[in-house]
């Protein structure tokens, strides 16, 4: 840290020697020229001088008169027709909200942490400070203008001037302080391609919407114009990949079509256009799944190419069919993943993301009232033909569900690739929610860096933190990236009785010798889900078989070796079928070694709950487990494993008052699959 002041502070005494005034005091467009003529000369030089408009630009220009230029251009921007007319402005006003003045302070909060920006001695921001955790996604968060993104719908919420005037002292701070530009590409605060996106787009609504304020000044307004070409030229030759590209790429397009006037912006939105069509076919695969295969950055990635769609549209630039038709897949895949209560998955490095609204918005654009039918719960829209369940064979993503309504049971079993991005070590992970509760969850992504990365990053990419076996305590290791085909027909079926999925992994962490997990899931609808783990091994092993419950969830081990939730309402219990002396430990909150935690958000956890079931494996063996929801209060339940051989088992269930069920779960064959029911 002290290193990091001493930095900032050579740096301030830099920009302060250029000038005996103060950097709050420079409004006018005079003071740049005076103090910033270079940047001001090398926005004259990106312009494109003959564009129809900029006549008196070009004129004022030619005499070298950079304060009469500089006031030219400001005087035909202030004609854009993306400029907001006063009347829809709001009324000066003293309001105030808590938020927006906590922000005046200096003090944001950012991915749940709370702290204030230190300033350097001439008042300007240290923008590489890390924040209260020397967490660097603190100092990306500052650089990407967070708080110019709350401050903004606070000063249209309230008219309170004291917003805007601290944007402007805000976007000005950013840039002087960026000064030089660096041309290369970079992975500092200030100067990384993401930071880059996302300053093109705040800065089109600082710009354009508070232009008729009079509360950003003709200063800050101009030195914006001077750092667009900078941000234009690294997005268009440092940009990344994948996920990365698309909001980089969107950041660009986004200066071409906001500010047309630079020479090079036609070439910039073709540039996007191609890259963003190249990207979509590399990192989409043909089912409408991102290949990180992480709910949140798929999100990501749709809202990006959507945003592309979005400034084509105005700016008169043709799509392919195929890109409208590829977001249209990415939303349906977003539809049908989505938890019965409106929660999006949580996997791999997502958060618990809230998709209902962004669903039903997305229905009504695209003209899906299938969606509608799934986001509301069955109260509008029309109902999916065919089965309430889906599976996307690239992603390898089985969703399985009763209904549509909000107490419906839910499931997610992870039977794909490991992903190109932002992947865990959880092969065959499977989540369950019933009754308008999650019942067996994944562990979250807690943090990237940071205390809570350092404490807590091992077990949230870990198989630890997921509903796995581990192997002599150890888990899953990197598998499979991206998937070259779609999963194999014969490891997947959905009838209207029954869903089927199975799958296989065999890379471990620190394992030697052979070992192989096969896990097959069967749900009867409306009813339970059917777990079938074939474990094989060419050596005695210790194996250990996770279910981590929801922090909701009261859990308590039965007489009987299995577990079960004491849940006011929404409930599941756990049994294992034909396993002999199993006797599970409940495991929450531990540290050594970690185990018993859960983070719906970035830089939050607590601890929950964890059913651990270690059994020592002399040979190859096959675990059954019957996962039964209720409501509120456990039918009877008896269960028999009739059968068990290399190919699958046949396990009987019957259930009190509802019937008997006799059924073969077979390992990577659903041709074997048999299915009887008898109703009592």
């Amino acid at each position: 840290m002290k290193a990091l002041f001493i930095t900032a502070l050579l740096l301030s005494m830099c920009v302060s020697c250029r000038s005996k005034e103060s950097w709050q005091d420079m409004t006018s467009v005079e003071d740049v020229c005076k103090f910033y003529p270079e940047q001001v000369y090398a926005l004259f030089g990106a312009l494109n001088l003959d564009y129809p408009g900029l006549e008196d630009v070009k004129a004022a220009y030619a005499k070298k008169d950079l304060a009469a230029a500089g006031k030219a251009l400001l005087a035909y921007y202030s004609k854009s027709k993306l400029i907001l007319p006063e009347n829809k402005l709001p009324a000066s006003s003293q309001k105030t909200t808590d938020v927006a003045d906590t922000i005046l302070q200096d003090t944001y909060v950012f991915q749940e942490v709370k702290g204030r920006t230190p300033r350097l001695p001439d008042g300007r921001l240290m923008w590489a400070y890390k924040g209260p955790k020397d967490d660097v996604e603190w100092a990306w968060a500052l650089n990407r203008h967070y708080p110019v993104r709350d401050l903004l719908p606070a000063y249209f919420a309230t008219g309170n001037p004291k917003y805007a005037r601290y944007i402007d002292a805000f976007v000005k701070d950013w840039i002087i302080s960026s000064l030089p530009y660096p041309d290369k590409r970079s992975n500092t605060a200030m100067w990384r391609g993401l930071e880059v996106s996302f300053r093109e787009k705040m800065w089109k609504s600082v710009f354009f919407e508070l232009w008729n304020t009079g509360l950003i000044s003709p200063a800050t307004q101009l030195l914006i114009l001077t750092s667009l070409p900078s941000h234009a030229h690294y997005a268009r030759n440092f940009h990344a990949g994948g996920n990365w590209l698309t909001m980089e790429m969107t950041g660009l397009a986004t200066v071409a079509s906001a500010w047309q006037e630079f020479r090079d912006a036609p070439e910039w939105i073709e540039y996007s256009v191609n890259a963003m069509v190249g990207s979509m076919k590399e990192q989409v695969y043909p089912d409408g799944v991102q290949t990180e295969l992480t709910s949140h950055y798929h999100h990501v990635a749709l809202s990006n190419f959507s945003l592309l769609a979005d400034i084509c549209k105005s700016a008169d630039v043709k799509l392919p069919d195929y890109y409208d038709n590829t977001i249209r897949d990415m939303w349906n895949y977003l539809a049908w993943t989505m938890r019965p209560d409106g929660w999006g998955l949580l996997n791999n490095d997502s958060d618990l993301d809230f998709n209902r609204n962004s669903v039903l918005k997305a229905a009504e654009e695209q003209d899906a009232p299938e969606w509608t039918y799934i986001a509301s719960n069955g109260e509008k829209g029309v109902k999916p033909a065919g089965s309430p369940s889906r599976f996307f064979p690239f992603a390898g993503h089985l969703i399985s569900r009763s209904g549509f309504d909000a107490n419906a049971h839910w499931s997610f079993f992870d039977m794909g690739p490991w992903g190109s991005g932002h992947q865990h070590n959880d092969k065959l992970h499977l989540s369950v929610a019933a009754y308008g509760r999650d019942l067996l969850v994944d562990a979250g992504r807690f943090a990237y860096s940071g205390a809570v990365s350092d404490r807590f990053r091992k077990y949230a990419i870990g198989s630890q933190g997921h509903n796995l076996v581990l192997v002599d305590g150890n888990g899953q290791d990197k598998g499979v990236a991206v998937a070259e085909e779609p999963v194999d027909e014969n490891h997947f079926r959905i009838e209207n009785e029954y869903d089927y999925g199975s799958g296989m992994f065999d890379k471990f962490i620190d394992t030697k010798g052979r070992f192989e997990h096969t896990r097959s899931v069967m749900y009867v609808r409306d009813r339970f889900w059917i777990v079938a783990d074939r474990l094989a091994t060419d050596r005695p092993r210790q194996v250990g078989t996770l279910w981590h419950w929801h922090p909701s969830c009261k859990v308590a081990v039965q007489g009987d070796g299995s577990v079960a939730t004491g849940n006011e309402t929404g409930n599941l219990r756990i049994i294992p079928v034909g396993i002999k002396n199993a006797k599970p430990e409940l495991v929450s909150g531990q540290e050594n070694p970690m185990q018993g935690w859960y983070s719906k958000i970035y830089n939050e956890y607590t601890p929950n709950t964890t059913s651990v079931y270690t059994t020592d494996l002399p040979a190859d063996d096959t675990f059954v487990w019957l996962l039964f929801p209720y409501e509120k209060n456990a039918p009877e339940i008896e269960t028999s494993l009739i059968s068990e051989t290399g190919d699958g088992v046949t396990v009987r269930i019957v259930v009190k008052d509802l019937g008997e069920w006799t059924l073969c779960v077979p390992f990577l064959n659903k041709n074997l699959i048999k299915y009887s029911f008898i109703k009592k």
